[in-house]
């Protein structure tokens, strides 16, 4: 490519990227797509929802999730306990609430922490190749080599169980699948030839992975966010249930969940458990809805 081609190429990208022809563009089919998606809006709707209910959980009960009442245990739905009491009297409705804090909170934020590792590792290293990139995808591979349950309860066993011990062991083995999600994104992109004409004015190579080629990539960034976030829930719930979770004095939906371990209540007592178990249910469904709206919005290659 000589000097006339590689002015014209950046001269017709700087005047693209001054009238906003490309933004606007992808933004309006993006944003008409994501709202025509009726499954995409349905589990927003349900996310903000449960997410509302769990930050301002005080307006919603009058129980404090860890008060414990023996003379009401494993009460049934009633006027004063709409979901009824588990075990030790406490009332299942506002562990609900509280617990959907904690689960949420470890969900959403071990996916953007493993994003925000994975993906920059990956932008960078994927663009640059080279020994960085080998060494970085040897470490993901050997993570990857071990299914993720049993590498985080092995973890969790030898830090111990706390909230915060969860969410690092979480991110810790989450961000090597964002990694190679980025990695195999920017092995693409940096064939394009905007990219050979950056490299050839000697823009710095981070500038280049970062500014011109990572929002190229954001897409399938953030449908891989919104399931892992589903991922880190389901996880959360299946080792607080083993009790290898978040401790039990803490309300979690997978702690709450644990009480069905005893065949007696799981026979005798499904407000303890069933309640619960739908939540997890439907919020998983409304991430996953959200993550396949944006997929099918942010994909370049379906056009209308």
């Amino acid at each position: 490519m000589n000097s006339k081609s590689l002015n014209r190429k950046m001269d017709e990208l700087q005047r693209k990227e001054k009238a906003g022809l490309l933004e606007t563009s992808n933004r309006s089919r993006t944003l008409r797509k994501l709202t025509s998606n009726k499954l995409a809006l349905i589990g927003a709707f349900l996310f903000i929802v449960m997410v509302f209910l769990s930050v301002f959980a005080f307006l919603f009960t009058q129980y404090d999730p860890n008060a414990i009442d023996l003379r009401n245990r494993l009460s049934p739905p009633s006027r004063e306990h709409i979901l009824g009491t588990d075990q030790i009297g406490r009332d299942v409705w506002a562990r609900i609430l509280y617990g959907g804090r904690i689960s949420i909170f470890i969900g959403v934020g071990s996916a953007l922490g493993s994003a925000l590792i994975g993906v920059s590792l990956g932008t960078y290293a994927g663009y640059r190749g080279g020994w960085l990139d080998s060494v970085i995808m040897k470490i993901s591979e050997v993570m990857i080599s071990f299914p993720q349950i049993i590498l985080v309860s092995l973890l969790v066993t030898i830090v111990g169980q706390s909230l915060w011990n969860l969410f690092f062991i979480f991110i810790l083995t989450g961000w090597p699948s964002m990694y190679r999600m980025a990695r195999s994104q920017m092995l693409s992109i940096r064939e394009e030839e905007y990219i050979q004409a950056l490299k050839a004015f000697g823009i710095p190579r981070y500038v280049i992975a970062f500014k011109h080629m990572l929002p190229n990539a954001i897409g399938p960034t953030f449908v891989n966010i919104t399931l892992s976030t589903a991922m880190f829930i389901l996880q959360e719930a299946s080792l607080s249930f083993l009790g290898l979770g978040v401790p039990l004095e803490q309300a979690t939906w997978g702690n709450i969940l644990n009480i069905a371990q005893d065949l007696t209540i799981l026979r005798s007592a499904w407000w303890t458990w069933l309640p619960v178990g739908i939540v997890i249910t439907v919020f998983v469904l409304a991430i996953n809805f959200m993550g396949d709206g944006l997929r099918d919005a942010a994909d370049p290659t379906q056009v209308g």
